[in-house]
C-alpha cells in the first residue's frame, strides 16, 4: 500500500531519543523486578559476577526477542498476542513457585539453591518470561520509522544496567530478612507473572 507521497510508514513519525529511552525504560521494567527477586533469595554470597550474568542473560533474551517480532512483523502479530501472555504466566510461575517451595527446605542439608539465578536453566527461563511482551513490541516497531538496530540497543544496554543493578538491591534485602526474603522473591516473579496475564486478557 502506498500513498501519494511514497509508502504507508511515510504518515508515521520517527521515534525520537526520548521516545527510545522511554520504551528501554518500559521494556526493562520487568526485568528489574524479577532480579531483585532473584538477588533476594540467592542462598550464597551475591558476587559482582552475579549481577554480570544475570545483566547479561536478561539483556541478549530482551535484545532478540523484539527483533523476532519485527522480523515477523504483521504476519505473526495476530498469532504473538495468543499466546505470550499465558507463555510469560507460565513460566514466571513456574520458577516463583519453585523459588518458594524450595524456600521452606533452606535448613536441610545439600537444599537446591532457590533463586532462578543458581541454575542455567531457570535463569534463561525467566529471562524468557519478562520478555516475552517485548515480541510484541517487535511487531509494532516494523510498522513506524524506527531504527531497530539503535532501539534494541538502548533496550539491551538499560536492560543489564538495571538488571545488575536489581540483583545487588535485592541481595542487600535477603541478607536482612534471609529465608523470607527468598519467599518474597518467588512471589514477585508469580505477581509479575499474573499482571502480565491481567494486563492482557483485560486488554
Amino acid at each position: 500500500m502506498t500513498t501519494p507521497s511514497g509508502s504507508v510508514l511515510d504518515w508515521y513519525p520517527p521515534m525520537s531519543p526520548i521516545s527510545i529511552a522511554v520504551l528501554a525504560v518500559g521494556m526493562s521494567i520487568d526485568s528489574l523486578l524479577a532480579s531483585v527477586g532473584g538477588g533476594a533469595s540467592l542462598r550464597r554470597q551475591c558476587r559482582f559476577c552475579d549481577a554480570i550474568l544475570v545483566g547479561a542473560v536478561f539483556a541478549i533474551v530482551q535484545m532478540i526477542t523484539p527483533l523476532v517480532g519485527w522480523a515477523a512483523g504483521a504476519a505473526a502479530s495476530s498469532y504473538v498476542a495468543s499466546f505470550d501472555h499465558w507463555l510469560a504466566f507460565g513460566l514466571l510461575t513456574l520458577v516463583g513457585g519453585r523459588m518458594v517451595l524450595l524456600a521452606f527446605r533452606a535448613e536441610e542439608e545439600g537444599a537446591p539453591e532457590t533463586s532462578f539465578i543458581g541454575t542455567p536453566v531457570t535463569l534463561v527461563m525467566t529471562a524468557i518470561g519478562t520478555s516475552i511482551d517485548a515480541m510484541a513490541v517487535g511487531v509494532s516497531l516494523a510498522f513506524v520509522k524506527a531504527n531497530i538496530v539503535v532501539i534494541v540497543a538502548a533496550i539491551g544496554a538499560t536492560t543489564f544496567l538495571m538488571s545488575a543493578g536489581g540483583v545487588m538491591m535485592g541481595r542487600l534485602i535477603g541478607n536482612r530478612f534471609g529465608r523470607s526474603a527468598e519467599v518474597v522473591g518467588g512471589l514477585v516473579l508469580i505477581g509479575l507473572g499474573c499482571l502480565i496475564l491481567r494486563e492482557h486478557l483485560l486488554a
